[in-house]
């Protein structure tokens, strides 16, 4: 069989699913992005597509498929497995001269949903004469070979703030590797992982921020005016933070920069280590009956320093999770402090080192003893520290490496 490829501009147009069980689940989603009037008939939806109907995303019709259901449809999606009900709505379609999708049968099919890996404006559908694991497999090697290729959004000239996760190279996000493949000038930060410095193209611009000879504000001015330098020369600049830019990144600022040059920005959000780090360590920030709170404070400044904005006596009172960045250096005093304001010094402490990178290391203790157990222990930054119940809780569980 010859199939002729086509991609359907479905924005506003009705496409009728019937079913609303797991094969629609999986469909549904990508219909709405393509902008189609999406209305699913079935007696019963999962919680899934509810959603989407709460959220008036698609309509739902709660009944079984009756022929009229087909009329005025662009397009028809048959999602049940049921081989007579679905023959009945492929009659139906057919009578009406409606390209009609089969999950449960493709030979019974007049149209075929491709396996399909997106990348920026590019949108790859393979088939493969119904081999659909020849045809994922085909996909996955185009997808590997677009992510080492710039096009990206070739026609933004501005700033990406992209967040390069915890430190693992493989845990910044799609949308923040695409970005970054795309990039003229990369802004980045030490704590960056290499791996992705080096995978960019030889010609790309690459600026060390740590290298920026000025205290930290002015450095910061410095890196907000080369931002908008670049990208005012045309170029697209991203802005490479570990974890995300906008928890203890700076990157509010960096985007109040472009704005007021008239820079356009997109974020691409990061994985930040004040969760990833804890969980990597086998610690949930959260855990049913311990803890239904965590907060996430930054300890570069002491406890009793005139430019802290921390409610350390709050902080005591809380029951729920305390994760600390940037602490390490003031930790006997966030100790101190949080033990004197009444917090228990016996409330399990955690400090994850280089949080999922092959130099991590964990260490357990207290709030009363954790100062002196890291200081024997040689713990240094980056690192992150933990307090609250939920570090007992699983003290039997390490992940394993992945």
């Amino acid at each position: 069989m010859s199939l002729y490829p086509l991609a359907l501009r479905l924005d506003g147009r009705r496409v009728l699913v019937v079913g609303g069980g797991s094969v629609a689940t999986r469909r549904v989603p990508a219909l709405i992005a393509a902008g189609a009037r999406v209305e699913i008939v079935s007696p019963v939806l999962t919680p899934a597509l509810q959603a989407h109907i709460d959220a008036g995303r698609a309509s739902w019709t709660p009944r079984r498929f009756v022929p009229g259901d087909v009329a005025g449809a662009w397009l028809v999606h048959v999602a049940v497995d049921d081989p007579e009900a679905a023959a009945q709505v492929s009659v139906a379609a057919e009578e009406k001269g409606i390209f009609c999708v089969r999950a449960d049968d493709r030979d019974a099919a007049t149209a075929w949903t491709p396996a399909v890996t997106r990348h920026g404006q590019v949108t790859v559908a393979v088939t493969d004469g119904g081999d659909r694991r020849r045809a994922m497999a085909v996909r996955d090697l185009v997808a590997h070979a677009l992510e080492a290729t710039p096009p990206a959004s070739p026609e933004f000239k501005g700033v990406a703030l992209v967040g390069a996760g915890p430190g693992d190279p493989e845990l910044i996000t799609v949308k923040g590797r695409r970005l970054l493949a795309a990039a003229d000038v990369v802004v980045a930060d030490r704590l960056v992982p290499g791996m992705l410095l080096g995978e960019l193209r030889p010609e790309v611009e690459l600026i060390d921020a740590a290298k920026i000879p000025y205290g930290p504000s002015a450095a910061q001015e410095e890196i907000n005016r080369i931002l908008v330098d670049r990208a005012l020369q045309g170029k697209f600049v991203v802005r490479l933070k570990g974890g995300d830019n906008f928890v203890f990144g700076r990157g509010g600022e960096e985007a109040l920069a472009c704005a007021a040059a008239g820079v356009p920005v997109i974020v691409a959000p990061g994985v930040t280590s004040s969760i990833a780090a804890p969980a990597l360590a086998g610690i949930p920030v959260t855990h049913r009956g311990v803890a239904h709170e965590f907060t996430v404070v930054s300890g570069h400044i002491p406890p009793e320093h005139q430019d802290s904005l921390v409610d350390w006596a709050a902080l005591a009172r809380l029951r729920g999770t305390l994760v600390v960045l940037m602490g390490l250096k003031n930790l006997p005093k966030i100790a101190e402090r949080l033990i004197a304001e009444g917090r228990s010094a016996s409330t399990p402490v955690a400090v994850i080192q280089e949080g999922s990178t092959a130099h991590q290391r964990s260490l357990r203790s207290t709030l009363a003893e954790v100062a002196a157990d890291v200081a024997a222990a040689g713990i240094r930054p980056p690192a992150v520290v933990v307090i609250g119940d939920v570090v007992a809780v699983t003290a039997g569980f390490i992940p394993a490496a992945g």
